[in-house]
């Protein structure tokens, strides 16, 4: 049997509670994908999202309607032996891929480099919203999981000062009929690394320029590295507390909050506070 079946194999079997169940389970609670949809699924080359790959090839052979799926990786100025490395991948885990080109780390280098994150993040995404109109497709999938809305959530409640988190699917605001959808929202990262160490393979971690030649700073400067710590510390108090954060986010009591806001219009509780 080739490798690629017994990879497709694990995702089923092996890890049916774990990953395939928690795909599935996003993909219906969430209502990430209709009938006829034309969906690019973005690999970057990390093992979330090859791993989103294989779950739409089979969600496409097992699932209950049709639809279509674009396998594209933007390079953005990966060095030769990354980008190899991501057609090897590609070639043993059988997914169709297309690389289209940008400059999107040599741009970032050149404007931003003290901080350059946030604006690579920006432009990767509107590149990747340009190709998806390119292809014709109404929505794009990235390989975010459930660990990255928890950090995400932290994030914007210790350095934004707000509380709101990363959305299971958001409509594009500058790109009309463009929805971004995140199907792996319920798998935790753990069982994503074991998965890919069950099946012996090897994914670009972060690839870009920056981390490259100031590896050292990032990591102890990289806000999301030092919110990843606190859950695994905050764990072994409360092993469920990853779980209870995202669960409160599920579960706002609107009664109990200061203040909300929509559409950047905030409204404070003093506005009902006299009424009932």
């Amino acid at each position: 049997m080739e490798k690629y079946k017994d990879i497709e194999k694990s995702i089923i079997k092996k890890y049916r509670k774990e990953i395939w169940s928690k795909f599935v389970k996003a993909v219906q609670e969430y209502e990430l994908i209709s009938e006829n949809d034309k969906i690019m699924v973005c690999i970057s080359g990390g093992k979330d999202s090859f791993l989103l790959a294989k779950c739409f090839q089979e969600i496409i052979r097992h699932g209950k309607f049709k639809f279509d799926a674009h396998y594209v990786v933007m390079n953005p100025g990966y060095k030769l032996e990354n980008i190899e490395l991501i057609r090897k991948n590609a070639e043993e885990l059988n997914i169709p891929i297309e690389i289209f080109e940008s400059d999107i780390f040599d741009v970032v280098d050149n404007i931003s480099s003290d901080s350059p994150c946030y604006l690579c993040a920006r432009m990767r995404r509107g590149f990747l919203y340009s190709k998806a109109k390119e292809l014709g497709c109404n929505k794009i999938a990235l390989g975010h999981h459930f660990d990255d809305v928890i950090e995400t959530t932290l994030l914007s409640m210790f350095y934004g000062s707000e509380i709101k988190t990363m959305m299971p699917k958001l409509h594009s605001t500058n790109f009309e009929g463009l929805e971004l959808i995140r199907p792996l929202y319920l798998v935790k990262e753990e069982d994503i690394i074991s998965w890919a160490k069950f099946n012996e393979l090897t994914f670009l971690n972060c690839a870009c320029k920056f981390t490259e030649k100031n590896s050292n700073d990032f990591e102890n400067t990289s806000k999301r590295k030092e919110i990843k710590q606190l859950i695994k510390d905050l764990k072994k108090v409360n092993k469920n507390i990853d779980h209870n954060i995202f669960k409160s986010l599920d579960n706002v009591n609107l009664n109990c909050v200061l203040g909300t806001t929509k559409d950047g219009n905030k409204k404070s509780f003093l506005e009902e506070y006299d009424k009932e």
